[in-house]
């Protein structure tokens, strides 16, 4: 019953309350990034969801556009400026999310969603990430992050699959919360983000 019909409605009220209550933090960010990352503010990028379904995702820009003499866009730890690492630190940047909560392309908690250019890459046990709706945290971000291989955050993706449950939502939500205030996991320990998933040949 949670699975199939509660969790959906919790997201719901979670991100309309979550706009309302975070209003004036989002009007906050939207001013901060647009002066200091200039336009757009907003990061939209196409994802895939619940049965590899593409969505467009929304966040909060934390990169600068520098590309290159070639015109290519730099790395993306040359990109991130002082400021975005801030808004990553205190998962502000995740903060327009809400917003995909109330469409029903995400959930509160799940795996998170991932780009689209790794779903051939996964192996069938990986793809049952999609077995359920992509989350704003989930239980790979509170065991880790970014600072775990991509293998252990699959696994643990996939244990979240088998195991979903009310109880267990609400124990990754508060291991959110705890993270969150730690500011655990953000970098990898080769990175400032997480580093390409190649496939696992080259895990």
């Amino acid at each position: 019953m949670y699975r199939r019909f509660i969790k959906r409605v919790f997201d719901c009220v979670c991100g309309v309350c979550g706009l309302l209550i975070l209003s004036p933090v989002l009007l906050t960010v939207t001013v901060l990034v647009r002066v200091k990352l200039g336009s757009p503010v907003f990061f939209r990028q196409e994802r895939p969801g619940k049965a590899g379904k593409i969505f467009r995702l929304y966040k909060f820009r934390t990169m600068t556009d520098s590309k290159d003499e070639s015109g290519a866009l730099l790395p993306d730890g040359e990109r991130l400026t002082r400021f975005g690492r801030a808004l990553r630190a205190a998962s502000l940047d995740e903060i327009p999310e809400l917003w995909n909560l109330i469409k029903g392309n995400m959930s509160l908690i799940g795996p998170r969603p991932l780009l689209v250019q790794y779903l051939p890459l996964y192996s069938a046990e990986q793809m049952r990430r999609h077995d359920v709706r992509p989350g704003l945290t989930g239980h790979a971000q509170v065991n880790g992050r970014n600072a775990i291989s991509w293998q252990e955050k699959f696994a643990f993706d996939c244990w979240y699959v088998d195991n979903l449950s009310f109880m267990v939502d609400v124990r990754i939500f508060c291991k959110t919360l705890l993270s969150i205030v730690r500011r655990s996991g953000i970098s990898s320990s080769t990175s400032d983000t997480m580093e390409p998933f190649t496939g696992n040949a080259d895990s």
